[in-house]
């Protein structure tokens, strides 16, 4: 049976349910319980004619190709299965996989560039990464940053992506998504979820057409798997894969396996660290030594603040916490975006975007709440200084500004 559709008599199924079955609902009727991982990188044909007219349908629309597998740079069922659950997860029709959330980037880039569409609309904070690429003019696209109340005029006859990222890193910046995608008018809204997960939110609900995840992150969860995952229609899934065939950005089978069974823990491990972050940015507000805290309305396991002395030396002091970039482990992990995830980006953008020197970006895992403050405390002890603690939320954050304003502060515990 298709992995890609429910079975006919089941009913809407809560988000939690769909972690666990999508992707796997074919198993029990081949007698399996735990799906399994197809690492072939090809596959026998014995009807050389039937599978020239696959590929060649496969060459026109990008649509996966009908009868079993032809090469393992046009798809792997158990690389199949990862992107039929995050596409339920998401609520699309469908998503597909890359080795990396860049090489994911990469291609929704490139698909839009073919289409003669090489203009871009981005609102600051992105991803480090995700802003050097947009910027250095890697791929020949052309962006213009703005604000939020700013994209529609900034659109052209030649834009095909407006990138926006919420809660955006590293400043944890809310958009109200709705109200962008009613911005962009026709242009496709692209949202980077990989901080939220859907989860906490869903993007397409609010008007998105592409969702982007750094499956690396909290899709994985557990710091042992790298991978890129875009969820959208069916259309433009067909043109990434013909992008991610010709480029060879393919996710390795064992990756989509890890990935597939990430997905079936994903909302437990979010909430928990998510209540665990949002104790823990309630103990920063209140500490002297913490300038201000960035913690979003809608919660998450992520947290950013900025203290009064020099932030090289928490990261140098913590020995419970492990100062490392990445995030979305199971283990909590701390580091400075300026010197790291935004080095790339140049110095008076970032202060632009509110990244500042002094920030640091905590990812919670699923440690006990008071062992990692104990951690916290000790590795603030050479930060005391003067000054209060910002204790109001973000406004902003409330008016659906961009990450070049004051931080977020947790208002209740999710």
């Amino acid at each position: 049976m298709d992995t890609t559709t429910p079975h006919p008599s089941s009913a809407p199924r809560a988000l939690a349910t769909e972690a666990v079955h999508a992707g796997r609902d074919d198993l029990a009727r081949q007698g399996l319980h735990a799906a399994p991982i197809d690492l072939s990188t090809t596959y026998p044909s014995y009807d050389s004619r039937g599978e020239a007219a696959r590929v060649d349908a496969f060459a026109a629309t990008g649509a996966e190709p009908d009868g079993p597998p032809v090469y393992g740079r046009v798809g792997n069922p158990t690389v199949a299965r990862f992107e039929t659950a995050l596409a339920r997860l998401e609520g699309t029709e469908s998503a597909v996989a890359f080795a990396s959330g860049m090489a994911a980037l990469t291609a929704v880039l490139l698909a839009r560039a073919a289409a003669g569409l090489r203009h871009v609309v981005a609102v600051r904070p992105l991803y480090g990464s995700s802003d050097h690429l947009l910027t250095a003019g890697l791929l020949g696209s052309e962006v213009t940053w703005t604000d939020p109340a700013g994209i529609a005029d900034a659109l052209r006859a030649d834009t095909g992506l407006v990138i926006v990222e919420s809660p955006a890193n590293p400043t944890l910046a809310e958009l109200d998504l709705r109200a962008i995608a009613h911005s962009c008018g026709s242009v496709p809204l692209l949202v980077d979820n990989t901080f939220a997960t859907p989860v906490l939110q869903r993007p397409v609900e609010h008007g998105a057409r592409i969702v982007l995840h750094s499956a690396t992150k909290y899709l994985g969860g557990h710091g042992d798997v790298m991978g890129g995952v875009v969820a959208c229609d069916e259309e433009f899934a067909g043109a990434l894969r013909q992008i991610r065939f010709a480029t060879g950005g393919v996710l390795h089978p064992l990756a989509g396996y890890l990935l597939l069974r990430g997905l079936a823990t994903l909302p437990v491990r979010v909430r928990a660290a998510s209540a665990t972050a949002a104790e823990l940015a309630r103990r920063l507000t209140t500490d002297p030594r913490v300038v201000r805290v960035h913690y979003p309305r809608i919660g998450g396991a992520m947290i950013a603040f900025e203290v009064h002395g020099d932030p090289h030396e928490v990261t140098a002091a913590v020995r419970l916490i492990t100062p490392a970039v990445s995030l979305g482990s199971v283990d909590t992990l701390i580091q400075i975006p300026a010197s790291l995830s935004h080095r790339v980006v140049g110095e008076e953008d970032r202060r632009d975007s509110g990244v500042s020197d002094s920030l640091l970006r905590l990812s919670v895992g699923l440690e006990d709440v008071d062992d990692l403050w104990a951690d916290l405390d000790g590795a603030l002890a050479p930060s005391r200084g003067a000054g209060n603690c910002a204790t109001s939320h973000d406004e902003a954050a409330e008016a659906n500004q961009s990450a070049t304003t004051t931080a977020l502060m947790p208002s209740r515990t999710p």
